[in-house]
């Protein structure tokens, strides 16, 4: 799994952005149970997913960021990436960012597709 870690901050919120090839759910769930194993990222606020599978399915995790996943699976689809999970994890810094942080999921998975 690439991890690419503190490539965005705003008000005291931090992300990172992480990814690995991935054809099934329960892949997914394997590679994020990976990434948790690091204490960071076990101790994130959110770690949001979105999958896409080559059938066309859809897979999503918000992780209590309502709408992430959605904002995750429609950049995939856009770029025509299947079999690849892509997470963005958020450490929350205390103040809300509004709709910022559909901006701060969008930069981070653009971050991440630019490094394919």
């Amino acid at each position: 799994m690439q991890i690419f870690d503190g490539i965005i901050s705003d008000r005291g919120s931090k992300y990172a952005v992480s990814g690995a090839p991935c054809a099934s759910a329960e892949a997914a769930k394997a590679l994020i149970k990976t990434l948790c194993k690091q204490k960071k990222f076990a101790k994130a606020t959110h770690n949001t997913w979105g999958l896409l599978l080559a059938d066309g399915t859809p897979i999503k995790n918000d992780d209590g960021e309502s709408g992430a996943g959605m904002v995750i699976l429609r950049m995939l689809e856009r770029q025509g990436l299947t079999d690849h999970l892509i997470v963005v994890t958020r450490w929350y810094g205390g103040k809300h960012l509004g709709g910022d942080r559909f901006r701060h999921v969008q930069d981070a998975v653009r971050y991440y597709l630019d490094r394919l």
